[in-house]
């Protein structure tokens, strides 16, 4: 159990999942045994099933959620490998209505944005304001991935494929400085020099420091907003909450799929047909007019 644990955690290269996982995955190697047949599992569904409820069923849906994905995407992968059968088949997963309560509202990103504090912080959170991106997604990028004429840059999603993300003028100010002239290496960059261990492609050739990571952009994400009047907030919930925030939110993905469909036809997508897109565009043309987005500068079909 233990090897097998160890080999699929390696196959993820996401540390923030890596870590999320593991946190399910090592607590079933303490308590079913580091030396058992990873096989047993497939062959006893009500035991793991048990298990499961009885070590987070108490837990928040979400929470419970996350431990069985990580249960179930780890028993996937050994599935393919022969090792064992399926044992989540008496667990589904539970209803988690979204919380927006704890979500920063307009003001508090203004306020947000506008606090003294170090270039580094100032940028990651006005472009992840601008760009609608997951922090990891930002984190992850490299200088040679930004287009800072045309404002976009090349991200990764979950899932492995690639997308655009396009900001704005805050972001497009701030961007030159925090490069420095640099061509090379990671976007946004630790205080100090990088460990020896660290991979060669997470540091950056002229200052020899390495790349940024999601854990420590989050504490100091919480560290600058615990001094606000509702705060701290956590980095995934950076987005305000409000009747504009939900347009703000959801406007990423879309000015991105009518930047891709420009040239295909209108309700297309990548070279996909998506329906309904075509009676929703004066929305987001108008959507984007208002907030001033670059990829508003394109003509949209019909």
């Amino acid at each position: 159990m233990a090897d097998a644990v160890k080999i699929y955690l390696d196959t993820i290269t996401v540390e923030n999942t890596r870590r999320g996982y593991a946190a399910a995955l090592n607590r079933l190697v303490r308590d079913f045994g580091a030396d058992i047949d990873v096989a047993l599992l497939g062959r006893e569904p009500d035991r793991v099933s048990g298990w499961l409820v009885f070590v987070w069923g108490s837990k928040s849906p979400k929470t419970f959620n996350l431990r069985l994905t990580a249960l179930a995407s780890a028993c996937a992968w050994w599935r393919k490998q022969d090792w064992l059968a399926g044992p989540l088949v008496r667990l589904q997963s539970r209803p988690a209505p979204p919380d927006n309560s704890r979500a920063m509202t307009r003001d508090e990103v203004g306020e947000l944005l506008a606090a003294d504090v170090p270039l580094r912080e100032r940028t990651l959170w006005t472009m992840l304001h601008e760009t609608a991106a997951r922090a990891e997604e930002i984190l992850t990028l490299d200088v040679a991935d930004l287009d800072t004429v045309n404002r976009c840059a090349s991200v990764v999603r979950k899932g492995g494929a690639r997308d655009v993300v396009y900001w704005q003028t805050g972001t497009a100010r701030l961007l030159p400085r925090l490069i420095a002239g640099r061509k090379r290496g990671p976007l946004f960059l630790t205080d100090r020099r990088a460990k020896p261990s660290v991979a060669l492609a997470d540091i950056d050739p002229t200052t020899h420091r390495a790349r940024l990571s999601y854990r420590r952009a989050a504490t100091l994400f919480e560290q600058h907003t615990a001094s606000m009047k509702r705060g701290p907030f956590t980095l995934h919930r950076r987005v305000h909450a409000d009747a504009d925030g939900v347009v703000r939110t959801c406007l990423g993905a879309q000015s991105r799929e009518v930047h891709q469909g420009v040239g295909r036809g209108a309700g297309t997508v990548a070279g996909r047909h998506r329906p309904g897109v075509a009676s929703s565009q004066p929305m987001i043309v108008t959507a984007l007019r208002r907030l001033r987005c670059r990829v508003c500068v394109v003509p949209i079909p019909g």
